[in-house]
């Protein structure tokens, strides 16, 4: 059973990640699935162990930040902050 999440990315990951699904007759949301699936079905200790396929370097740029302990206050000033 599918069920729907909401995720946020920067826009141009975004762009070249749709485009990519489209060059490979997928949809973004299952290439995210396949993502998804292929981080979890095996034990990593942290993010550096995950073994990154050549062509998920190719739907992103530059270095990987992960942005994990967001709170309350700060994704409110972050959403405000935007808006102007």
């Amino acid at each position: 059973m599918d069920a729907k999440i909401t995720l946020s990315f920067d826009k141009a990951v975004i762009e070249k990640a749709k485009e990519f699904a489209r060059e490979n007759n997928i949809s973004l949301s299952r290439l995210t699935e396949f993502l998804l699936k292929k981080a979890t079905t095996k034990s990593y200790k942290n993010l550096e162990d995950y073994p990154i396929a050549e062509w998920v370097n190719i739907v992103s740029e530059g270095e990987v930040v992960y942005n994990s302990k967001r709170n309350k206050e700060n994704m409110k000033a972050e959403y405000f902050k935007s808006k102007k």
